[in-house]
């Protein structure tokens, strides 16, 4: 596992703060970082000053080219000491600001007397003896340069995010490096970039955006409005990690949730001495109160803003209350499954349902505000992503290990798994897992779906109020991402699809490129009140790199 990209998630545009501002350090800051670790200032010192490090570190290893700085290699194009005292006899000679006299009519400075006993080569003209040339070691002093640079402007022009931007957050890992990438997509010049990235501690699995500024923010979201412009991070780690995306260069999250006190058991204890004790560990003891497992799953509330729901290698889903300080316990645990809980998801249209779906291969749906009466279904298989109908609050949508994405509507389900619960329909889509399904939100019954064989499909389902089901497959196309880990579609292009996976490459894909899609989806768009903007090109924006491999290339 060298680089892979685990995750994705869209931010609106609008939402992101036109300029960024940049972490600052102080003792306030400290402070809180104390509280949110539960550490002592003086480590809390140390802690942000060695993660500081880290950083730079990182920022030099990768250089100004891309290649990695301080690599022996890089002595043997060192010039020698004959080579470096020819390249010094070529160097033209600096001259230095010429000295202002007291005396207006001193004309000494200008060598008048010795005018006749110049060299006849400069008769020859201005340049033909560069050596003539006079230039400043800085630009403030030459007088001719009434245009001065400002850093700190050209530093806020390329970090501006303007209001026509999409930002895509980007969960990667590269070269074992943890760390979340923030891209900017200008859709008007097809235009992908990174603008900041964000060192983790630990391996992200899943990422969920939310606006609502967190309790212990110290973030310049504004408040008045309690908007902000946040992602929230599942990593191995038992922990939930909330970052301010409006925020550079930042060295610890705005809020950390779920993390124990001192005398918790928050780190494996080993079991046994020697070499077994390398190998065995002992799991950590199970609470109501936060994870003890990697985070798999993280889904916002959007209509109950302060509400984040958690799902977790430790079989347990937890609701977290955003208004209460971070340092607080869950809200709820929720124990309904046997095995690792691999998905969550709230029910926009149902804001108080919550959708899971579990390595013991079945599906629950249950009301947060009484978990203990619910209905599921088995699947048959491990579930590897669901996605709500934003077009129906009663059905969704499973895509399973096998290859398989069922559909089901709720009011079907029984309350006791031992009986049969059939889906509305099923669908054979890949020729592995299914890894990554999402629903479109501008067109009704458009899904995409991506799998470990590589390729990504637009399916189109068309459910007439009276006559047959249809679903067809509109267009597949491989990205060159390797195994697709994510999909999903643009909240403000209603035919734009973000996918990455295995080979650590981000790529968007215009899917109204393709005739057959704009045949497809044409008249549903014009009924959802939307235009279809063709446009041309193959249709893929990526982000350009001089080292890509050639068979990842389309």
């Amino acid at each position: 596992m060298a680089s892979l990209i685990s995750a994705t998630t869209w931010v609106a545009r609008g939402i992101a703060r036109r300029q960024p501002t940049k972490y600052k350090l102080d003792e306030a800051e400290l402070e809180r970082v104390s509280k949110l670790a539960r550490i002592d200032i003086e480590d809390a010192r140390r802690e942000l000053e060695k993660a500081s490090k880290e950083i730079e570190k990182w920022d030099a290893e990768k250089g100004t080219n891309g290649e990695i700085e301080g690599d022996d290699d890089a002595w043997e194009d060192e010039p020698t000491d004959a080579e470096a005292g020819e390249a010094d006899d070529s160097k033209m000679d600096v001259d230095e600001p010429p000295t202002k006299s007291s005396d207006p009519n001193d004309l000494s400075i200008y060598n008048l007397d010795s005018y006749d006993q110049e060299s006849q080569s400069v008769a020859a003209g201005p340049f033909s003896n560069i050596k003539g040339l006079a230039y400043y070691r800085d630009n403030e002093d030459d007088p001719y340069i009434t245009l001065k640079e400002d850093p700190e402007e050209d530093e806020r022009e390329e970090l501006e995010v303007l209001p026509s931007d999409n930002l895509l957050v980007v969960a990667k890992t590269e070269d074992e490096i943890p760390q979340l990438e923030v891209y900017v997509y200008e859709e008007t010049t097809d235009s992908l970039y990174v603008h900041h990235d964000i060192m983790l501690p630990s391996f992200p699995l899943c990422l969920e955006w939310l606006d609502f500024p967190v309790a212990s923010s110290s973030s310049s979201s504004d408040s008045s409005q309690n908007r902000g412009n946040f992602v929230a991070v599942g990593t191995m780690e038992p922990e939930i990690e909330i970052w301010d995306l409006d925020t550079f260069d930042s060295l610890y999250p705005a809020a950390l949730l779920g993390r124990p006190d001192k005398t918790a058991a928050h780190v494996p204890t080993p079991v046994g001495t020697g070499k077994k004790k390398k190998k065995k560990m002992k799991s950590r003891a199970a609470s109501s109160e936060h994870h003890v497992d990697a985070v798999l799953s993280l889904s916002w509330n959007r209509t109950h803003r302060q509400l984040l729901a958690s799902a977790s290698a430790d079989k347990t889903v937890k609701l977290w209350d955003l208004s209460r300080p971070s340092t607080d316990p869950a809200i709820r645990s929720l124990e309904v499954h046997k095995d690792k809980v691999q998905a969550v998801e709230w029910n926009q249209l149902e804001p108080t349902v919550i959708l899971t779906g579990s390595y013991d291969r079945t599906v629950r749906i249950f009301d947060s505000r009484a978990p203990a009466a619910g209905v599921g279904a088995i699947v048959g298989a491990d579930v590897e992503a669901l996605r709500w109908d934003p077009w129906d609050a009663n059905r969704f949508y499973v895509s399973l290990e096998n290859g398989i994405v069922l559909n089901f509507d709720a009011r079907t389900l029984p309350s006791d798994l031992s009986e049969p619960s059939p889906a509305q329909f099923t669908l054979s889509a890949h020729d592995g897992a299914v890894s990554a399904l999402d629903v479109n939100p501008h067109i009704r019954g458009c899904l995409a779906t991506g799998g470990t064989d590589k390729m990504i499909k637009v399916w189109n389902i068309n459910e007439p109020e009276q006559g047959q089901r249809e679903i067809s497959m509109v267009t597949s196309r491989e990205l060159g991402v390797g195994k697709v880990f994510s999909v999903s579609w643009s909240p403000d292009d209603p035919l734009t699809l973000a996918a990455a996976g295995s080979k650590a490459k981000l790529q968007l894909w215009e899917v109204g490129t393709n005739a057959g899609v704009r045949k497809a989806f044409g008249q549903k768009l014009r009924d959802a009140g939307k235009q279809l903007r063709e446009k041309e090109g193959g249709g893929i924006v990526g982000v350009e790199s001089d080292d890509e491999e050639s068979d990842g290339e389309e």
